[in-house]
């Protein structure tokens, strides 16, 4: 079972001081909130992909490239790598080189994401969200699975004899992730390669994300990579933590009801009652996040968002020292102790080149 973090890179003002840090501070922040993520014990940092203020992670590679050489053992990975917009070719390119440059502590989340105005940046329609997310995947995949590739389809010129550098690292791909909120063509898509499937479902009930990610389980087994229950799942969460319930209470009420994203809607009791996210002491964390298997089945990934809405790097490093401390290592423990044998554990690069070495003709 791997555990981390997750961050949008929002810039977004303090409501209860009215600082807001500037892009600089924050992209740096980001930094920071990644090394602490290894350091409390955490496997995985996630960073999104955004081209639109207020966010500021419009480059993840070269974020993530940074974070390893600062890093030894951190898996660095994606909440979004916009495969709508994005060429396959230079994500190819820039997943490969990030492998060497990480030795192989990486995979990455493929998404569409949610701001329309981005696609006719890129020149793209927002209306082929769907068919661009199947083809440019597609596209991908023999890019990083085949040395020469001839290629054409319908939203970017062909390709012929072409060669992707540099070749993935042990000529085993990144492990990619789908994820999506809404999309069941995703959840076929993830299913049909036997790839992982991601329910970034912070923001809406839990039942939504039960009828996709069963949906997935059922498809991944029917195109024969195993058991329903065998299939590679992920799942977003949210938390505020405190030792003491009602301080977490009256410490993030602020920044929950002036949050861009949900601020000014539901309260925060209708909004933890509904959704994923938990304020309140490590045990309660604990005790909702496992909640989730009940809801999910036996999954591989758990990812929190912890820097939004304003918090400051300060109280964010402070979240990641009770979440290493007291949360991690009992999730980490009752989660695997009721995991069957037969459920795998999440892909790394190791474990996916010791399948390919076993799958090798002697």
């Amino acid at each position: 079972m791997q555990f981390g973090i997750f961050t949008v890179g929002d810039v977004t003002t303090d409501p209860t001081t009215g600082t807001t840090p500037s892009e600089h501070e924050r992209i740096k922040a980001m930094v920071r909130i990644a090394l602490k993520a290894e350091e409390v014990g955490l496997d995985v940092f996630a960073t999104g992909e955004h081209h639109n203020p207020p966010f500021v992670p419009s480059s993840p590679t070269t974020m993530l490239g940074h974070i390893a050489a600062r890093t030894s053992k951190l898996i660095l990975s994606t909440s979004t790598t916009l495969i709508t917009t994005n060429d396959p070719v230079k994500i190819a390119e820039d997943f490969a080189m990030l492998q060497h440059l990480a030795d192989g502590r990486v995979d990455l989340m493929m998404g569409r994401g949610n701001t329309g105005p981005v696609y006719p940046w890129f020149g793209e329609d927002i209306r082929q969200g769907i068919p661009l997310a199947i083809e440019k995947y597609a596209l991908l995949r023999r890019l990083w699975r085949e040395d020469v590739v001839d290629w054409e389809g319908k939203f970017r010129t062909p390709l012929q004899g072409f060669t992707s550098t540099p070749r993935p690292l042990d000529d085993v791909p990144p492990f990619v992730w789908h994820g999506s909120i809404r999309s069941p063509e995703i959840a076929e898509q993830a299913a049909f390669y036997g790839d992982g499937f991601f329910a970034n479902h912070i923001f809406w009930p839990k039942e939504h994300f039960q009828q996709l990610i069963a949906f997935y389980r059922q498809r991944f087994e029917h195109y024969g990579h195993g058991q329903a229950d065998q299939a590679i799942v992920g799942l977003g969460g949210q938390a505020f933590i405190r030792p003491k319930s009602q301080d977490a209470w009256n410490e993030f009420r602020p920044y929950f009801d002036n949050a861009p994203v949900y601020g000014h809607g539901p309260s925060l009791e209708e909004f933890t009652d509904q959704t994923p996210l938990t304020v309140g002491s490590p045990q309660e964390v604990i005790d909702k996040t496992l909640t989730f298997r009940e809801h999910f089945g036996d999954y591989q990934r758990q990812l929190f968002l912890m820097d939004h809405a304003g918090l400051p790097l300060k109280v964010v490093l402070e979240q990641l020292d009770l979440l290493g401390e007291h949360v991690v290592p009992v999730l980490r423990k009752e989660l695997d102790a009721m995991r069957p044998a037969h459920v795998p554990d999440a892909p790394t690069h190791e474990s996916l080149k010791a399948a390919t070495l076993v799958g090798s003709p002697a």
